[in-house]
């Protein structure tokens, strides 16, 4: 029974002009359980980094599945403005998570039997890629769903039983490190998050990156509290971030 989880998030501005990265978790008002959002903002620009806020923030205070969630998130950043960015969101029930992305923001589960990928992402490379084509290293940046655009029987869906622990991360992450070295920090971090950042930071990575790692009940050494807190979708500044409120921009 997925009863009880703790939270980190860490993210970097990197060589960004902004950092267009957000997290947010909130407590399902139907179960008490809490619900976690990544966004990641689609430019360099404040528009970018005002929609990510928006759509995490909405997201995870939608009380709704994880589909719904995003086209909460759609609707109130269409209103917000211009900007646009990509999102994943994980939706907990008494087993484990109900998954929903866009974009390039993905999650995966960390189990006894190691890191699992459970979104696909949706760029012009993996499209290619799944057609048998060759890609160049431009397509992977480029994403074919956004939260603005996309239609809803476009958003990417998955389904997890509780892991041991499950992450969130931005492509400033995910993609200078790949699945491999993210497995290993994971295995060997007291800090997952904290140290998925600066590895990220450490590969070269010149985007935002920002990571999400939420402990749930079972998990090996690791005493967990009844209730993660709210984090919040302010900007983070480069740092480990405790279990709080927090925004991150990456």
């Amino acid at each position: 029974m997925l009863s009880s989880t703790i939270a980190r998030t860490a993210g970097s501005r990197g060589e960004r002009t902004v950092n267009a990265d957000a997290v947010a978790s909130f407590p399902d008002p139907r179960t008490g359980r809490v619900r976690y959002a990544l966004a990641d903002g689609v430019g360099d620009d404040p528009g970018a980094a005002r929609a990510a806020r928006v759509a995490a923030a909405a997201a995870v205070r939608s009380g709704l599945g994880a589909v719904e969630a995003v086209l909460a998130a759609q609707a109130e950043v269409r209103e917000a403005g211009s900007g646009d960015c990509v999102l994943v969101v994980a939706v907990p029930d008494a087993d484990g998570y109900d998954i929903a992305w866009v974009g390039d923001a993905r999650a995966y589960a960390w189990t006894a039997g190691g890191l699992r990928a459970l979104t696909t992402d949706h760029t012009l490379a993996q499209y290619f890629r799944d057609h048998g084509t060759p890609v160049t290293p431009r397509m992977e940046h480029l994403v074919t769903t956004s939260v603005r655009t996309v239609e809803p029987h476009r958003v990417g869906t998955a389904r997890v039983g509780e892991p041991a622990s499950l992450l969130l991360t931005s492509d400033g992450v995910h993609k200078a490190l790949g699945d491999a070295v993210m497995a290993r920090v994971l295995r060997y971090s007291t800090d997952a998050a904290a140290a998925l950042v600066e590895a990220a930071t450490a590969a070269g990575t010149s985007d935002n990156a920002t990571a999400l790692v939420v402990h749930c009940a079972g998990r090996p050494t690791t005493t967990l509290p009844d209730r993660a807190p709210d984090l919040s979708t302010a900007a983070l500044p480069v740092a480990t971030v405790p279990v709080a409120t927090v925004p991150m921009a990456a």
